[in-house]
């Protein structure tokens, strides 16, 4: 399957640098058997009493840092933790590091560069580990916000790039559907019957990682840790019982969920979601609208059909919804096997 085949023309203006406010002002595209133009705030009365919504309540660390190494200036953003001390980050300029090298990012705040990787990826110790390397990070990082928002981070960013479920430090982007949530979206949904779950995936730079290769099956997919508790493994398994439906709030946790195959799970997963997927838990999914030739977009393809989602994308082009990280959702349904 040809990577060209999820490419479409995209007007930059589209791509969201702020997010709606307040979050649930934002438009809902209500993607079933045609297109229905709404707002984040009819969510609520889109599902059913019994249904079961599953959001991810990782938090958002500030992985970007800006350091020295002599007089050299160094960028780094954390994407991978591998150790309680022990990061990998994709620094700029990586060349200008060497194993062995110290790289201070502020006072009392320094890491040892142990290796290099491919594409400008290094790995880092750094002097301070766990809870106090976090109180580090909060006091000299920045939020790290995806490459196609053109502008610099600022204090409104800590809380923007954060959702109201956020509960496990670890992430280093946010699962940007649940950005959308509200307390008032939330009393809403539980007056309508619908129960939800936390799940935990901690999402990592790798998803804003372009596809170069020209073929799907050549991409390598990048690793993140997630985990789900058995109380909420069995209340899916009770949810799917009883005839309600799984709805993921967000990619992130429609891949935690297919990965675990709706049980309880904790380690890391590199599941790649493509058309000819045969999804087994979630029946729902809403999400942001996602880049030409993204992982995402293939992934949204896969779950609710490529040319509905072609279609579904069309339309909202031309209706001017906002795309990726701060921009409007879509709510899709599942494409029932033929």
């Amino acid at each position: 399957m040809r990577v060209d085949l999820f490419d479409f023309e995209l007007p930059r203006e589209l791509i969201a640098q702020r997010p709606a406010e307040p979050r649930d002002a934002a438009r809902l595209l209500h993607v079933a058997d045609g297109f229905e133009d709404l707002g984040v705030r009819d969510l609520p009365g889109l599902l059913r009493p019994g249904d079961l919504m599953v959001f991810n309540d990782t938090r958002v660390i500030p992985a970007r840092l800006h350091g020295e190494r002599g007089a050299a200036k160094i960028e780094a953003t954390l994407h991978q933790a591998v150790g309680p001390d022990t990061w990998r980050a994709f620094a700029r300029p990586a060349k200008r590091l060497r194993p062995g090298d110290t790289v201070r990012f502020g006072e009392g705040f320094e890491a040892e560069v142990l290796g290099r990787g491919e594409g400008g990826e290094v790995t880092l110790r750094f002097e301070a580990a766990g809870a106090d390397l976090l109180r580090l990070l909060e006091r000299h990082g920045a939020m790290p916000l995806p490459p196609d928002i053109k502008r610099p981070g600022d204090d409104r960013d800590r809380s923007d790039y954060q959702t109201i479920f956020a509960a496990e430090a670890g992430a280093v982007a946010a699962p940007t559907a649940g950005l959308h949530a509200t307390p008032e979206m939330l009393e809403a949904l539980d007056r309508r019957g619908v129960r939800r779950v936390a799940v935990t995936l901690h999402v990592g730079a790798g998803t804003f990682l372009p596809v170069k290769v020209d073929d799907v099956r050549d991409h390598r997919m990048h690793s993140e840790w997630g985990e789900i508790g058995p109380e909420t493994a069995a209340l899916i398994a009770q949810t799917r019982e009883s005839g309600g439906r799984v709805v993921a709030i967000g990619t992130t946790a429609l891949r935690l969920l297919e990965s675990a195959h709706g049980k309880a799970f904790s380690g890391t997963t590199d599941i790649f979601i493509t058309p000819g997927h045969r999804f087994g838990t979630v029946d729902m999914l809403m999400t942001n609208f996602h880049l030409p030739r993204s992982t995402l977009f293939m992934l949204v393809c896969a779950f609710s059909g490529f040319d509905r989602m072609r279609d579904a994308y069309r339309h909202a082009i031309a209706s001017g919804y906002r795309f990726y990280s701060y921009g409007d959702a879509c709510l899709l349904h599942r494409e029932q096997a033929a």
